[in-house]
C-alpha cells in the first residue's frame, strides 16, 4: 500500500480544525500542526495541545503572517489543510504563496467548511463580503497558481445548529414554541463535526477528489426547517407552536445587529431563505458527494444526533 500523505494543519486548534487533526492521526497520516509561539506558551490551549501530543501530533512553530516559517513548515509535508477562522481567511494568499515557493504540495484544502461560495447566489451583506467573496477570491488565487486543491462543503455543523434547533439565545431545543426562518421549506444539510473530519481526511489521497468540490451531503442529514421541527416534535411527543420570520423581518434584523451577529444572520438568510445548500445539482465536472464516494463511513444522522437532547 502506498504510504499516507504527510499533512500540515493550519488552524488545527480551532473549532473544526481540532476534529480534522484527530481524524488525520487516526487514519494513519503523519500529522503536523502549525502553532504560534503564543499558543504554545499560553494557557488557553494547553489541554488541547497535550491531547494532540498524546495522539502523536508534531508541532511546528510558525505563523500564517510569517512567510519563512510557513515555507519551512510546508516543505515537511505533502498536503496542507487550512481551517483558519474568518479573520484570517483573506490572509490565505500567504499560504498560497508559501505553497508555491515550497513546490512540494500535492493537495491544498483552503478554509471552506461551509457553503459552496461559487453557488451561493443571492447572498446578502455582510456575509457576502466578509465570507463568500473572500473565500471565492482564495479559490481563484489557488486555481491561478495551478495548486492542486479540494474544496470541502461541510454545510451546517451539528454542534452549532442542532443543540438549540437554531433558537436564538436558547440553551436547549424548544419544548413549547419554535421560531422558523422564512417559510421553513428550503432544505439544509447538517453534519456532525467528526464525520466532516473523517470525510475530509478520506479525500486527501483520493484522486477522485482532486481539483473538485467535496460535498458532504449524506441523505440522512438533509432537512428543511419544517422537517427538522417535525422530527423533534415526534421525539418529544408534543406539537410546538410555530412562529415564522419573514424575509423582510430577517433583513431588518441583519441591518440592526452588531457584528458578528449580523454576519451569522446573513448566512442564515442564505441557508434558510435561499436554500443555497441544496438548490443546485452536483455535476461531475466540478464536484463529488462524500457519502457516495466513501460508503464505508458510518455517519451520524440528524435523527441519531437529536436523541441526546430528548
Amino acid at each position: 500500500m502506498a504510504s499516507k500523505s504527510k499533512i500540515l494543519s493550519i488552524g488545527g486548534t480551532g473549532y473544526i480544525g481540532k476534529f480534522i487533526v484527530e481524524a488525520s492521526v487516526k487514519a494513519g497520516h503523519p500529522t503536523l500542526v502549525l502553532v504560534r509561539e503564543s499558543t504554545v506558551s499560553g494557557p488557553s490551549k494547553t489541554q488541547l495541545l497535550d491531547h494532540f501530543k498524546n495522539l502523536g501530533v508534531n508541532f511546528v512553530v510558525g505563523d500564517v503572517l510569517n512567510h519563512e516559517s510557513l515555507v519551512k513548515a510546508i516543505k515537511q509535508v505533502d498536503v496542507v489543510i487550512s481551517t483558519v477562522g474568518h479573520a484570517l481567511l483573506a490572509d490565505q494568499v500567504k499560504i498560497i504563496a508559501a505553497i508555491k515557493e515550497a513546490g512540494n504540495v500535492t493537495r491544498f484544502f483552503p478554509s471552506e467548511f461551509g457553503n459552496d461560495v461559487d453557488r451561493a447566489h443571492g447572498a446578502v451583506e455582510p456575509a457576502k463580503s466578509v465570507y463568500y467573496d473572500v473565500k471565492a477570491r482564495i479559490r481563484r488565487a489557488v486555481e491561478a497558481e495551478g495548486i492542486p486543491y479540494t474544496y470541502v462543503e461541510s454545510y451546517c455543523f451539528d454542534g452549532y445548529f442542532l443543540p438549540n434547533l437554531l433558537q436564538p439565545g436558547a440553551a436547549a431545543p424548544p419544548r413549547d414554541k419554535v421560531v422558523i426562518l422564512g417559510d421553513g421549506n428550503p432544505k439544509a444539510v447538517y453534519n456532525k463535526e467528526d464525520d466532516i473530519a473523517t470525510y475530509t481526511i478520506k479525500a486527501v489521497d483520493d484522486p477522485r477528489t482532486l481539483n473538485k468540490n467535496l460535498y458532504i451531503q449524506p441523505p440522512g442529514n438533509i432537512y428543511s426547517f419544517n422537517d427538522l421541527v417535525s422530527l423533534w416534535e415526534r421525539k418529544i411527543g408534543k406539537t410546538l407552536e410555530r412562529e415564522y420570520v419573514s424575509e423582510e423581518q430577517l433583513l431588518k434584523n441583519i441591518q440592526e445587529a452588531a457584528p458578528p451577529q449580523n454576519v451569522i444572520l446573513s448566512i442564515y438568510h442564505s441557508v434558510f431563505m435561499n436554500g443555497v445548500q441544496t438548490n443546485f445539482e452536483i455535476e461531475p465536472s466540478f464536484g463529488v458527494e462524500a457519502s457516495q464516494l466513501f460508503p464505508d463511513v458510518k455517519y451520524t444522522t440528524v435523527d441519531e444526533y437529536l436523541n441526546q437532547f430528548v
